[in-house]
């Protein structure tokens, strides 16, 4: 009877808790990382069509418009990391009620935080604009980006949010397919829009928003559709009434991922402004300075995607085993994910050390002063940055183990304490060259200051290894 009894325990086990280390966090990761590269290729296809077609200082109204975009990214992550988190936890100790609990809670809070942000953000657009460093001449432009964005901005946010609740419930590949599809609506409308119909940054826009709201009818469809396994979560009417402490419980572990996005935009300000500033004291000008810094800025994004979408796939798998205190599977999960971030980021720091001018030409063919500039701001910005992997995923697993001060405190470690003291102090000395050298200084300083936490935790899970084992 008992041995009965264990088999069918067996056969109702989480595959999270039970299925091959290296399989789960194949399955689960490569779909993350392509979610995570989709979300930034809507910002670098729009940047590649519209230097294209409308020139640099189009290029310049994405990146004035790119804070707003980290805010509101900020916010999905936030919500969405925080509730996938928590419902892997509640899985991992047999608790699905409560699983589906917070998926509900979270699908319900997006929508309120989703409109909300958009009235505020449409309301106070022009100002936030000038705080975000456009110019004069780059104003036109950012608004009529921008403006069309926010308007997307609940889709956007249900479809952060619903990825990551889509991995906790055991299908990576379909937040990865919602993606997929809208990059690729994206990819096809954004050229039509912008030289066949002539709408330039507005087209980009446009076709932004729509490919966001196809993302989120796609994984919404998938959350109301009825299931007969226990362990799935579903959107239920039901569970719509707010429940305050249930989404202070789950937005308490995603605090660490929205203060990395929110600490991004503070950033994004600091470093626009201060391009402007010592840009407009060189030969290169204020807008070519930060037209240049923001193809660089997207190049980044795209590689830390590789590492933020393995720290992603890792989650879940870290969040059910902390739950079910499988303590070895943890510490498995966490080498095994460190390893693969950061051998895939330095294959891309590889190619964009060697290869520059071919990456930077993808952006559009300006003067050779503006590509010799961008190509020094690839090469110096991002010249430490396959230490990103080991920081993401380190952050990510206190995360998903559910100690929100130790990732919040990793979150704003690189960026608020390091990056912009760095972008405000070099430059007095350096000029536009210090804002460069900032970067580098940044990562590898926080990828030591990491390592001074993560260590201590890998000897305590040693500790609880030895301890399950005797």
């Amino acid at each position: 009877m008992e041995e009965t009894k264990q088999m069918t325990t067996g056969r109702m086990e989480n595959p999270l808790g039970t299925e091959p280390i290296g399989k789960l966090l194949l399955t689960f990761s490569v779909p993350a990382i392509i979610s995570c590269l989709i979300n930034s290729i809507y910002n670098i296809v729009d940047q590649i069509f519209i230097g294209q077609g409308v020139g640099y200082l189009g290029n310049a109204a994405t990146t004035v418009a790119f804070p707003i975009m980290t805010i509101l990214l900020a916010f999905g992550t936030l919500i969405g990391s925080g509730s996938s988190a928590y419902a892997a936890i509640r899985l991992g100790e047999k608790k699905e009620e409560e699983a589906e609990k917070t998926l509900n809670q979270a699908f319900l809070f997006t929508i309120i935080v989703g409109i909300l942000l958009m009235a505020a953000g449409l309301l106070f657009l022009k100002p936030l604009l000038r705080l975000f460093g456009a110019t004069d001449t780059v104003m036109p432009y950012a608004i009529d980006y921008t403006s069309i964005i926010l308007i997307g901005t609940p889709f956007n946010l249900i479809s952060i949010v619903l990825s990551n609740l889509a991995r906790t419930d055991g299908h990576p590949r379909l937040s990865m397919y919602g993606m997929l599809i809208g990059a690729g609506l994206n990819t096809i409308l954004d050229p039509v829009y912008i030289f066949v119909f002539h709408w330039g940054v507005k087209g980009a826009a446009i076709a932004t928003i729509t490919s966001q709201i196809i993302s989120a009818i796609v994984l919404t469809v998938y959350f109301l559709r009825p299931s007969k396994k226990p362990q799935h979560m579903r959107i239920q009417r039901r569970q719509m009434g707010l429940k305050g402490k249930l989404i202070l419980d789950f937005l308490a572990l995603g605090i660490s991922s929205g203060i990395t996005q929110s600490v991004a935009c503070i950033m994004q300000v600091v470093m626009n402004n201060s391009l402007v500033y010592y840009g407009n004291q060189s030969d290169i000008g204020g807008d070519a300075a930060l037209s240049a810094m923001g193809i660089v800025m997207k190049i980044a994004m795209i590689m830390a995607s590789v590492g933020i979408g393995v720290g992603i796939g890792a989650q879940p798998i870290l969040g059910y085993n902390r739950g079910a205190l499988k303590f070895h599977r943890i510490k498995r999960t966490y080498l095994m994910a460190v390893g693969a971030a950061t051998l895939l980021i330095l294959l891309g720091w590889i190619v964009c050390q060697t290869w520059p001018e071919a990456i930077i030409g993808i952006f559009g063919e300006e003067s050779a002063q503006f590509t010799d500039f961008a190509v020094k701001c690839l090469r110096i910005y991002l010249f430490s940055i396959f230490c990103a992997g080991f920081q993401i995923v380190s952050t990510n697993y206190f995360q998903a183990t559910g100690q929100p001060l130790k990732a919040s405190i990793l979150s704003m470690l690189r960026q608020l304490l390091l990056l912009i003291p760095l972008i405000l102090i070099l430059p007095l000395f350096m000029g536009l060259r210090g804002i460069l050298y900032s970067a580098p200084i940044a990562d590898a300083t926080s990828a030591l200051i990491v390592a001074f936490f993560i260590v201590p935790e890998m000897r305590k899970l040693n500790r609880k290894i030895r301890e399950t084992d005797r």
